[in-house]
């Protein structure tokens, strides 16, 4: 990696929530005085997960915390680390050799809770210290609450669990979203006159209480999962539509225990097949139940098209 200028973040930062914007802000700021690249660090997988062996559900892909940085904090780089390697490496040696000789990093932002080397030894304090030692600027950021509760990963990934979606949206300072590739579905949506886009939840993310949602997808550019500057060959994005999403395994038709998020685009006609889309939740609607026959399905996803025009001001 080229050495330049940078004032970087140190975290995890999955869902990239307001605690986490706490510090990218600061990171900008900082960047843009010293006239340095706003960056953040992170690691290939979740310190918590790989440390405990615990089966951690994420909030958000690298791609889309990636795209979370730059959009909403104006994050220009991201540096992934892998956690294996780093979680060995000493504390000292983390911050002189990688982070300052390394990747050129002249001021620093953490978190409160922050730790990092052999056995978690690095923590704000030491990072402080080792950092004036040599000359490289240092900011500890408190914690963060709302509503008298810290915002964290763990407790927004509770809120999409229970489907608590207006609440998760106020807490990450975003919709909670999902990007996948549109897969082929069963066209039963068509046949009733409500044509879905279905998409599967990447591996490893959480999946979000069953149930309906209001949402809004947009329809990504081509180049949008690998970063290819757009060509004439690429076809634009488009979007935000407001839509009616389901997430679960659809029980009206039997469709076994796979779980599909299904959404009925309100305003769009066409075909999206191998497009990649990104769903919005904003809130939830009902759960999701089995019908007692496909034309109680569909006047039921009427009434939710009617909400979700609403929720959405038409």
């Amino acid at each position: 990696m080229e050495k330049q200028r940078r004032v970087i973040a140190l975290g995890f930062f999955d869902g990239v929530h307001l605690g986490h914007g706490a510090l990218l802000r600061k990171v900008k700021e900082t960047a843009d005085r010293l006239g340095a690249v706003p960056a953040a660090f992170t690691f290939d997988k979740s310190p918590t997960a790989a440390l405990t062996g615990q089966n951690i559900p994420l909030l958000s892909t690298m791609e889309d915390r990636t795209a979370l940085m730059n959009g909403l904090y104006g994050i220009q780089e991201m540096v992934i680390a892998p956690f294996a390697a780093m979680q060995h490496m000493d504390w000292e040696a983390f911050i002189e050799d990688y982070l300052v000789r390394k990747l050129g990093v002249v001021h620093v932002v953490a978190g409160h809770d922050f730790h990092f080397g052999y056995q978690g030894r690095g923590n704000p304090e030491r990072l402080r210290e080792k950092c004036a030692q040599l000359g490289v600027g240092c900011d500890i950021i408190p914690k963060v609450e709302l509503d008298g509760v810290t915002i964290s990963s763990t407790y927004i990934r509770g809120l999409i669990a229970n489907g608590e979606m207006e609440r998760a949206v106020k807490f990450l300072g975003h919709p909670y979203r999902i990007a996948a590739p549109v897969d082929h579905g069963k066209h039963l949506g068509t046949r009733l006159g409500f044509p879905t886009v279905n998409l599967s939840i990447p591996e490893g993310v959480i999946v979000p209480a069953f149930g309906v949602y209001a949402a809004r997808v947009w329809v990504l550019p081509d180049c949008s999962d690998n970063h290819e500057p757009p060509g004439p060959q690429h076809r634009p994005g488009e979007g935000p539509y407001p839509a009616v999403t389901n997430v679960g395994v659809r029980p009206t038709v039997a469709d076994g225990d796979r779980v599909t998020v299904e959404s009925y685009l309100l305003n769009f006609g066409g075909d999206l097949y191998g497009r990649m889309v990104r769903v919005e939740f904003y809130k939830y609607l009902r759960p999701e139940r089995k019908f007692p026959s496909v034309e109680a399905l569909a006047e039921e996803i009427r009434k939710n098209a009617e909400e979700t025009r609403e929720y959405f001001g038409g």
